[in-house]
């Protein structure tokens, strides 16, 4: 590579109009629309289809069979200009796929920075995910769904469309959640989905002190486990922990919750939309 111009494979169709860095490599049987536009060091291994409205940031890496920025499934779309923006130091392993945006909320789908998606899952149109999330094989989100930072979504997994995964959460394979997974927790199964606790294991190899997941626990014990509606939770976890970034973010969390959340009973309603 000269790193002057990208490096592209012969057998790769690359439109005129995208915008590639100089240090961008494009491999055989690769196809890049007029309007991607791609950042240093990323990586399209081979037969891998980008289009739309895409962005695409720097040292991300695409493996064979990817497909990124093409329509939504939505029947409402006409073709309008809407966008896929992906940041940096992503992983897309083998089939992934990535739409782009309806016209419904913010035209956009957005990935952030080092999320490590396993072959075959999938971004539906409108969705946002953090960043240093995992996808395993399989998973899969619907349309308009919000995934925070370092959440975990096992294999054969599908999030209902208009979910919530929150920050540090674990959901188990073959889970199908019709309803929001607060911050911290471990949630699996179907039929109904489960809260099975803190995911204390994954708070404790992001950091999390023995005093920090203590006191999540309690208050976790509050919201599922005490007898309690959300309310009354709510007003004793703010009673008795101090202001902390912890409560802080698992009480405005469940506040905001439009769809409910999973609880220890479960959370999957056959009639929900």
């Amino acid at each position: 590579m000269s790193g002057k111009s990208p490096l592209i494979h012969p057998t790769a169709v690359v439109h005129p109009g995208a915008r590639l860095a100089p240090d961008v490599a494009v491999g055989p049987g690769c196809v890049i629309g007029e309007h991607v536009r791609v950042g240093p060091k990323t990586v399209f291994e081979a037969n891998v289809f980008v289009g739309g409205w895409t962005e695409i940031g720097s040292d991300n890496r695409f493996f064979p069979g990817g497909v990124i920025g093409t329509e939504p499934q939505d029947v409402g779309y006409k073709g309008e200009p809407t966008k896929v923006v992906i940041g940096d130091r992503n992983v897309f392993r083998e089939y992934v796929t990535v739409h782009r945006a309806t016209t419904k909320e913010e035209l956009l789908t957005r990935i952030g920075d080092d999320n490590y998606f396993m072959a075959f899952s999938h971004v539906a149109h409108d969705c946002r995910v953090g960043d240093g999330t995992i996808f395993l094989h399989g998973a899969t989100l619907g349309g308009h769904v919000r995934v925070d930072d370092q959440a975990l979504i096992g294999a054969l997994s599908a999030v209902h469309q208009y979910c919530r995964v929150g920050r540090l959460s674990f959901m188990g394979g073959g889970s199908m959640v019709a309803q929001d997974v607060v911050p911290f927790c471990r949630v699996a199964g179907q039929r109904p989905t489960r809260m099975l606790g803190l995911n204390s294991v994954g708070l404790r190899r992001n950091g999390f002190s023995r005093e920090r997941i203590a006191a999540l626990k309690e208050m976790f014990r509050l919201l599922f486990f005490a007898g309690l509606n959300t309310s009354q939770a709510l007003v004793r976890i703010e009673a008795e922990f101090p202001p902390s970034e912890d409560r802080e973010e698992l009480a405005s969390f469940v506040r905001a919750s439009k769809r409910g959340y999973v609880k220890k009973a479960g959370g999957w309603d056959s009639g929900s939309e």
